[in-house]
């Protein structure tokens, strides 16, 4: 686990972009979800219509939607298979959130990534989200993940990093749908 100033966040994305993720099981949330790790799975309504699907899939791709529910956010461009991306949670100095894409969706009723941890991430294990549109025109956010603690903080935090987690996940739904519905 690591802190950094807000501002020192992009110049760590070059220390990360050689770094392998830190589990085994990658690629696991577009299925069977691992045993060993917390699982989630949620599904939030985002709106309804293509243009909604358009500008949530935007908002996704282009790392907005984790800038908008408060992260600091160094990418080396739009969410794409292989690309590091270092998030920054909480006020400076900042927990460093390092990860790697290490998948896209992209189709044409589904777009979204899965990233994964990178050494320094508080946890260890996988993230999806991937905006969907049904053939009723309704829209969602679909978020997959499995995790375990990587650092001893972590652990010894328990039900509190849990509690943050689940803050951070219940954000990003709100956040992507505000944005979707402005």
């Amino acid at each position: 686990m690591r802190l950094a100033r807000r501002g020192q966040i992009h110049r760590l994305l070059v220390r990360y972009q050689q770094a392998d993720v830190t589990y085994p099981e990658v690629g696991a949330t577009r299925g069977q979800l691992p045993a060993g790790y917390r699982h989630t799975r949620r599904r939030t309504a985002l709106g309804t219509g293509r243009d909604v699907f358009v500008r949530a899939s935007a908002a996704l791709l282009s790392w907005e939607m984790h800038r908008r529910s408060g992260l600091a956010v160094a990418a080396e461009g739009a969410a794409a298979t292989g690309a590091t991306v270092v998030l920054g949670f909480g006020p400076s100095p900042a927990l460093v959130v390092p990860c790697r894409v290490v998948y896209e969706v992209d189709e044409p009723d589904r777009r979204g990534f899965a990233y994964g941890s990178l050494p320094d991430h508080p946890e260890c294990g996988e993230e999806s989200f991937v905006v969907t549109i049904d053939d009723a025109r309704n829209v969602w956010l679909e978020i997959t993940a499995f995790s375990s603690p990587g650092a001893a903080l972590v652990r010894v935090a328990g039900p509190i990093a849990r509690g943050l987690q689940g803050m951070a996940t219940r954000r990003y739904e709100r956040t992507l749908a505000e944005m979707v519905t402005a």
